[in-house]
């Protein structure tokens, strides 16, 4: 039985006559009557001719109305078959499904003696029949806040709803939700609703309505019942839509849904689809849980793949040969032998000189540097060096003889982040790259300060059972060095190479040096941002008092004015990463400081809890954050942070939800047009945050608008976002524009340093590589990777006192978020398996029926691929059984047994 709103037929068009007199369209309800008669605001509208009704439907009419008279009449022995006539008449109708069926326009009228009649009738089967059929009529013409559709099926005993059609099921279960909310407020009984919609989701569930069934349980916060009501057949398409309903949720109830859909994933032994949301819920136990649910090994192996995906380190026993390959998945050990073999596919292992991505010969406006500029133009080339062969093991630079002379072209810290950068081009690495590491540990300060840097850097991602980066950075020789250089590069080091482990070791390390108060404040808060990245999103409250309780110190409030006491707050935020509503203790503590970091570390504390979710809630907090207006001079330091946090805040946690972007960047323009000075320079760097690794022409082109500001502050960092956007695309259009800005700034050397650190990040492991904190079909937010990005943004909120001062070296905090963009398969043993895969534009295919295309516009390749940000692979054949949960990263194939190749 279709049930929408009424729409006039040619005749009735050609009449005049009005189908939505009362602005009711859209609600399912015609144009209220008064006998009969069209009415506005109550009044009949005179002169409107009646409907020209042709014999079949003069018939229809005059029937029903006999039908009706007869349920007025004494005789109950007429009641059963009148209404059983009328309800067959209903079914029956054959109307278009943008009209109301004929026989509910001809009762229209009858609808108050009907309401009438049933007030009067005794109890009984006859009382609950007319009851069912009033519930039908109610929903086209009852008054829409008595909810009449489901009064009177409440009021009804029948059970065959079904029969009235899926329109009438869903008006019902919008009314039921609606009645939920009235009565909670209310705080009344709400058995029966309960009770009616458990009787309503078995007949979504058997008519392709999943996305119905769901909404409906989550209206009634009951969503934990829906595992009762499935089968083989619906499971995937529920969690599905349920899983892709997260981001639109709000705490608790995303993470209901998640561990509801993880449930369903388990119950159907989808372990791969399972152990994925046991990531995003960060539930270790659950992870745990999920391994040892199974004995299949290759599915094991594919687990610890995604495990380690997400850098959240796990320990296995070694025991067994089984085991140790086990050990190896979750730690990542094989990473730069699959890496190299995609680079020896795509044929480019040829190392690449920082001239080949500069293209000087393309630019024009050329004019010889002074020896000042030199030394910083040597250290830009350290970078895009490192940058651009990250991973690959080999250089043109420093990787080959003669490289210390390259070292020493640069001055003071240039040293130490020219030889760190060869902890980026043995990324990963750990067994081949420690040797060549090792001889600079032997150097002078601060050569061997990079040395140590550079292992850190080396070590991040990848896990060996042995440590090398902790005995190595946590030796007190380094740790309590009396160079502050070789203590900051151990400290940061440890952070980067032990990111995401929650190793208690490290406490016992890095704490004491954030509460000694007689230490520089640049290591205290380089050992807060390093505990912060090692306890990222566990809050872990040793950590959190150790930072709160050196904010609150008296003896360091002469130091709290230091340009480094924002990574002390920083610190303290990343251990609240994805928290959400367990951020508040500490956020009530910061309330009752007074200090100057207290409201910055209040806002990043904030923002980094709610990282991802897309909560509107919040983005609103901080949009008016940003519109607040500071006129007391002694305030205006501290709250110039805020609002640029606040601007970084409205990126991090709109990052994960598509609308949400479009929004933000909406309102960044605005900012950008009537923000004051710190946040505009904000407002470039938030723009790069929300779509990094994902060049989209609106993003950049806006931002090359802003590369040429006045405000150097905003055009050095719209410069750094473009790097940003395009990191390891090779986006020609942008290599073009950065070109372009190199001759621009040519005699500016803090403009043009960071556009060649732009172009190294563009050309990022030759395109290879992304720094996209989202991962595993964009469903996985990488805690790790995004604490990583964060720490590099906050340092450029003021450029010039970090990034392009002494502290260059920060920069290679982006190494957490790089990670090779490949999908490369193996087989059952881990060996390379090469297979042809479709690789196209992802499409959302939430809620479609049938069985829809997941890709578009595809091209056949054969694996190892890259995997562009919006791209998704599908296997060509089914030749293959794939064992994780979509193609991307390391994935094991297994043969399929009942394949049949049929080409030969």
């Amino acid at each position: 039985m279709a049930q929408d709103e009424e729409r006039p037929t040619a005749a009735e068009k050609g009449k005049g006559k009005v189908d939505d007199i009362n602005g009711e369209k859209g609600k399912g309800r015609t144009a209220p009557e008064k006998d009969g008669k069209p009415t506005v605001n109550g009044k009949v509208i005179e002169g409107l001719p009646e409907d020209e009704l042709n014999e079949e439907d003069a018939q229809l009419k005059s029937e029903l109305e006999m039908l009706v008279e007869r349920l007025q009449e004494p005789d109950t022995n007429l009641y059963k078959p009148a209404l059983d006539a009328i309800k067959n008449f209903i079914k029956t109708s054959t109307s278009s499904m943008t009209a109301v069926p004929k026989p509910l326009k001809f009762l229209r009228p009858h609808y108050d003696e009907l309401t009438a009649v049933y007030e009067r009738w005794p109890s009984g089967p006859d009382k609950d029949s007319l009851a069912d059929m009033l519930s039908v009529l109610g929903m086209t013409y009852g008054d829409e806040e008595k909810l009449e559709t489901l009064k009177y099926r409440l009021l009804s005993q029948s059970d065959d709803l079904g029969s009235w059609g899926h329109e009438y099921i869903r008006h019902l279960a919008l009314e039921l939700g609606e009645e939920y909310q009235n009565r909670l407020t209310d705080d009344k009984d709400v058995q029966d609703l309960v009770d009616l919609a458990l009787s309503l989701v078995p007949y979504f569930l058997s008519h392709n309505a999943e996305a119905d069934a769901v909404d409906l349980l989550s209206e009634l916060e009951m969503i934990e019942k829906i595992p009762q009501f499935l089968d083989e057949n619906n499971f995937s398409r529920v969690c599905l839509y349920m899983v892709s309903m997260v981001n639109l949720l709000t705490y608790p109830e995303d993470h209901q849904f998640l561990r509801t859909a993880h449930d369903i994933y388990v119950q159907y032994n989808k372990l791969a689809q399972a152990v994925v949301i046991a990531i995003r819920l960060n539930d270790l136990d659950l992870i745990r849980k999920d391994f040892d649910s199974t004995t299949d090994a290759a599915l094991k192996k594919q687990m610890a793949f995604l495990v380690a995906r997400q850098q959240i380190w796990l320990d296995v026993s070694t025991e067994t040969e089984e085991d140790q390959e086990l050990a190896e998945c979750l730690n990542n050990v094989q990473l730069p032998n699959h890496f190299k073999s995609l680079a020896k596919e795509l044929n480019i292992l040829d190392p690449k000189m920082p001239e080949d991505i500069y293209k000087t010969h393309l630019e024009n406006n050329r004019t010889g540097g002074t020896s000042a500029e030199s030394a910083r133009h040597n250290l830009a080339s350290a970078f895009v060096n490192a940058f651009v062969n990250a991973g690959f093991g080999n250089d043109k630079m420093m990787l080959v003889e003669g490289h210390e002379t390259w070292v020493r072209k640069t001055k003071d810290d240039g040293m130490l982040s020219t030889t760190a950068s060869m902890g980026m081009l043995l990324q990963w690495d750990v067994e081949g790259g420690l040797d060549k590491i090792d001889k600079f540990n032997y150097a002078e300060d601060p050569i061997s300060a990079g040395a140590l840097l550079a292992t850190g850097i080396l070590n991040s991602g990848v896990r060996m059972e042995a440590d090398p980066a902790l005995a190595l950075l946590g030796d007190a020789d380094n740790l309590q060095h009396k160079s502050t250089s070789m203590r900051m590069a151990s400290i940061m080091g440890l952070g980067l190479s032990h990111a995401g482990s929650n190793k208690e070791e490290l406490l016992d390390l890095l704490l004491p040096i954030v509460e000694d108060s007689s230490v520089d404040m640049q290591l205290s808060a380089m050992a807060a941002v390093s505990l912060g990245m090692i306890f990222v999103g566990s809050s872990n409250h040793q950590v959190s008092e150790g930072i709160a309780t050196t904010l609150m110190d008296e003896d360091r409030q002469k130091q709290m004015k230091d340009k480094w006491t924002r990574f002390l707050a920083l610190g303290l935020a990343l251990l609240y990463f994805g928290k959400q509503e367990q951020v508040d203790v500490v956020l009530d503590i910061l309330k009752a400081i007074d200090h100057p970091m207290a409201k910055p570390t209040a806002v990043l504390a904030s923002v980094c809890a709610w990282a991802g979710t897309g909560t509107v809630l919040k983005l609103q907090e901080l949009l008016h954050i940003c519109n607040e207006h500071i006129e007391d001079k002694d305030e205006k330091k501290g709250e110039e942070l805020v609002q640029s946090y606040a601007v970084l805040g409205l990126s991090l946690i709109a990052m994960g939800e598509d609308v949400g972007q479009e929004m933000v960047l909406r309102q960044f323009g605005h900012l950008m047009h009537y923000g004051e000075a710190n946040i505009r320079k904000a407002v470039p760097l938030a723009m790069g945050l929300i779509s990094p690794s994902n060049p989209q022409m609106k993003v950049y082109d806006t931002l090359s608008r802003y590369s040429h500001d006045n405000d150097n502050d905003v055009a050095v960092n719209a410069i750094f976002a473009m790097g940003l956007v395009g990191a390891g695309t090779n986006n020609a259009r942008l290599a073009q524009l950065l070109r372009q800005l190199a001759s621009y700034y040519h005699r500016d050397p803090n403009s043009l340093f960071m556009v060649r650190i732009a172009q190294g990040l563009l050309h990022m492991g030759k395109g290879t590589m992304s720094v996209n904190p989202f991962h595993t079909d964009r469903q996985v937010l990488s805690r790790v990777a995004a604490a990583g990005l964060l720490t590099v943004l906050v340092s450029l909120i003021d450029a010039k006192q970090f990034i392009l001062a002494e502290s260059h070296y920060l920069l290679y905090f982006l190494v957490t978020a790089m990670h090779p963009r490949f999908l490369v398969t193996l087989d059952e043993n881990l060996k390379p398996l090469t297979v042809n895969v479709r690789v196209g534009q992802a499409v959302d295919v939430v809620g479609q029926a049938g069985r829809p295309k997941t890709i578009t516009g595809w091209q056949t390749q054969s694996t190892p691929v890259l995997l562009a940000y919006g791209e998704r692979a599908e296997l060509e054949d089914e030749e293959y059984l794939c064992l994780s949960s979509t193609l991307e990263g390391l994935v094991i194939l297994r043969k399929n047994p009942e394949w049949e190749d049929t080409s030969k």
